[in-house]
């Protein structure tokens, strides 16, 4: 149909071009969401802070962020940094520029989104258990420790979750920079066997089984905490 032939696509093919890219992506999408979520955290409390030095820094780098397009700080980040940055690595960060530039911009970049994530997070928890842990004596740090960050973090599973999934769709803008991805994998096998249309529309197609899949199980498991609350 149409003149596609996918047939050209055989495990030989999947496991040379397309497993590398899938295992990059998986890696890039679980590192971006651990950093993401901690420096996210960091960022959320120094703007719930109240402390001006704090909370200045912490805005206009949540703001900032926001509000360019992740393909261009991934663009930035790579052209701008010098390449004697990535000689610290050692060989691996020479031969994996791309792949080592791409996973410090995004844990940069996500960190802003997780930083609203966790900041509405926290202000949902109500006033009443704040100030009762006031009331036992405890510090701020041991009322977020022991009362606050539970409770948000149980709210914010399935935004967080959800969030993930943005986070690797996303990753296939690495292609940008020549990461090997997922969709780079994709690509390769389509220009060395001739067949890029049929080898594209595969990668959209894993996108969607992958994404689709994930987003159903958010689905259920949001569900599941509603009737928890």
């Amino acid at each position: 149909m149409f003149g596609l032939d996918m047939t050209f696509l055989n495990w030989d093919i999947i496991s040379k071009f397309v497993i590398k890219g899938f295992i990059f992506s998986v890696q890039l999408t679980i590192i971006a969401t651990i950093g993401g979520i901690i420096f996210g955290t960091v960022l959320a409390l120094m703007r719930l802070s109240g402390k001006r030095f704090l909370t200045v820094p912490a805005t206009i780098y949540v703001n900032g962020m926001r509000s360019v397009p992740l393909v261009m700080v991934i663009l930035w980040f790579f052209l701008l940094v010098p390449a004697s940055f990535y000689t610290t690595f050692g060989n691996w960060g020479a031969n994996y520029r791309a792949e080592i530039s791409a996973i410090i911009t995004f844990v940069a970049f996500e960190a802003a989104y997780f930083s609203e994530i966790m900041r509405a997070g926290i202000q949902s928890i109500s006033r009443g258990q704040v100030n009762a842990g006031r009331a036992l004596g405890m510090s701020y740090a041991q009322n977020m420790k022991l009362i606050i960050l539970p409770q948000a973090f149980r709210n914010m599973v399935p935004i967080l979750l959800t969030q993930t999934i943005i986070l690797f769709q996303d990753t296939s803008l690495v292609y940008a920079i020549g990461a090997y991805d997922l969709l780079k994998g994709f690509s390769t096998a389509g220009k060395i066997y001739g067949r890029p249309e049929e080898a594209y529309l595969l990668a959209a197609v894993v996108y969607f089984v992958i994404c689709f899949g994930l987003s159903f199980m958010v689905k259920r498991l949001n569900n599941r905490i509603a009737i928890i609350r």
